[in-house]
């Protein structure tokens, strides 16, 4: 079971597992958007929030980082007596899983790319968010490779608009050249006017007939 909820401003999904063997299936069937957040150093629930394509984490409001802290502060044991934690957070992508892990449990491909932020109870902001709380038995898996297959097609249509506008530069480019390449045939520089080509043929016969002459 997969427990879903609503940000406040409601653009953005919110969801957590039941228990440590449900992560286990969101930390492998996540999507590319997904930002994963957890209680730092302290058990926790994993909630996720899946951003919009295109975003990073940069693009998270304060808002919104707010509503996911407050909701993995209020599902961890230890940490939601607390006035305040700290909580992780990180790309879907970058999360590691080994052999030797235990359930629940995770790394990082780059550790560098794991932030943090200070979170104080907030109590209200739990509660708005719970409001909105559904639980479903989805297929993780099949969103997961529907997913994939949409991010495939969409690189594929990009792709081939790239080659059309390649194709259409190149064109253009030799249009471009072959109207240059035909004003220089053109070029007042490079043409006899018909009356100097008069004037040489007259001049040069009047000359063959004077050496006749003597």
């Amino acid at each position: 079971m997969v427990y879903y909820f609503k940000s406040r401003c409601g653009q953005y999904t919110i969801y957590m597992g039941k228990d440590k063997f449900e992560n286990e299936d969101l930390i492998k069937y996540g999507h590319p958007e997904d930002v994963w957040f957890h209680v730092d150093d302290l058990s926790s629930a994993h909630v996720y929030l899946r951003m919009k394509p295109d975003m990073t984490l940069d693009d998270i409001t304060e808002d919104l980082l707010l509503d996911c802290s407050a909701l993995v502060k209020a599902n961890s044991i230890v940490g939601c007596k607390k006035s305040e934690v700290y909580v992780v957070y990180t790309r879907w992508k970058n999360l590691k899983k080994t052999s030797q892990m235990v359930d629940g449990q995770v790394g990082f491909h780059r550790p560098e790319n794991v932030r943090r932020t200070k979170v104080e109870k907030n109590n209200t902001i739990v509660r708005q968010i719970e409001k909105s709380k559904e639980e479903r038995h989805p297929d993780l898996y099949a969103e997961q490779q529907e997913r994939l297959r949409k991010i495939q097609q969409q690189k594929k249509e990009q792709y081939k608009i790239a080659q059309k506008k390649k194709q259409l530069k190149k064109i253009e480019a030799d249009q471009e050249r072959e109207a240059r390449s035909y004003d220089r045939l053109f070029n007042p520089q490079n043409m006899t006017a018909v009356s100097d080509q008069k004037a040489t043929v007259d001049s040069s016969a009047a000359e063959e007939y004077e050496d006749d002459f003597f």
